[in-house]
């Protein structure tokens, strides 16, 4: 009979590990964009006017997250930017190039929020064996998400850390569960996830034989979820939900 207590854990990324609440995008945008064109000017590049910088970036990005809607296949902003930036005769270097992505994605940074209790939780799971990882769809480069979770101390936790647009899929398609299961090494029934949307998260997760944790946020408010998942306010909640699904397995 197989072993079905949890031994690891995938998380979702946005508003599941980091809380970015309910964004204002045009504003976020434009705080990105002052601050990698400030970033340019400084080096001298061939940036023109802001507002046709603002105007050629917009029209790019919604191009291209419409063709990512379309096909269901999320891109690099990184490369994206890297792209536009040589088409208009830009030449940085490789950390530069990191760096401007960064600071367009910066303005996300300032409003995010972790729980203040976070580093503590991540460990106790951690001490407990229990194997943690990251399963995420998303645009924004790796390197910049990377970066903020280093900032907040957490970064370390978790491996493997997959990010949609390196695959040809994501979030609800089953294969990346799949893919995630066999990267953190356990079957899909003695693996956890965490996530806040019951339709890219927590109802594929259920699908692919996994157990599941909705965690509270703006993105699900008032929604039902399926009666078979879990459901915390808090990451600090987990060590207990895992301790009585673990409990439960035993028992049955």
């Amino acid at each position: 009979m197989p072993d079905k207590k949890i031994k690891a854990v995938l998380f979702d990324l946005g508003d599941t590990l980091l809380d970015f609440g309910k964004l204002n995008p045009g504003e976020i945008f434009r705080q990105g964009a002052r601050l990698s064109y400030d970033f340019l000017k400084s080096r001298s590049q061939p940036v023109g006017n802001f507002k046709y910088y603002c105007l050629w970036n917009m029209a790019a990005l919604q191009f291209r997250r419409l063709v990512s809607n379309i096909t269901r296949n999320d891109f690099n902003s990184l490369t994206l930017l890297r792209w536009i930036g040589v088409k208009k005769g830009i030449r940085l270097d490789g950390d530069q190039w990191r760096h401007f992505a960064w600071l367009w994605y910066e303005p996300l940074r300032k409003i995010a929020t972790v729980e203040p209790d976070i580093k503590e939780t991540l460990t106790k799971l951690k001490n407990s064996g229990l194997k943690l990882g990251i399963v995420s769809n998303t645009f924004v480069s790796g390197d910049s998400l990377e970066k903020h979770m280093e900032q907040e101390g957490i970064l370390d936790f978790f491996a493997p850390r997959m990010y949609s647009y390196e695959f040809d899929f994501r979030k609800p398609d089953p294969r990346i569960f799949r893919i995630a299961a066999e990267r953190i090494g356990e079957a899909p029934e003695s693996i956890l996830f965490v996530g806040d949307r019951i339709n890219m998260d927590i109802a594929p997760a259920l699908k692919a034989g996994m157990r599941a944790a909705l965690k509270t946020a703006h993105t699900n408010a008032g929604k039902k979820i399926p009666d078979s998942a879990g459901k915390i306010n808090h990451i600090s909640e987990l060590p207990a939900l895992i301790e009585k699904i673990n409990a439960q397995a035993v028992s049955n």
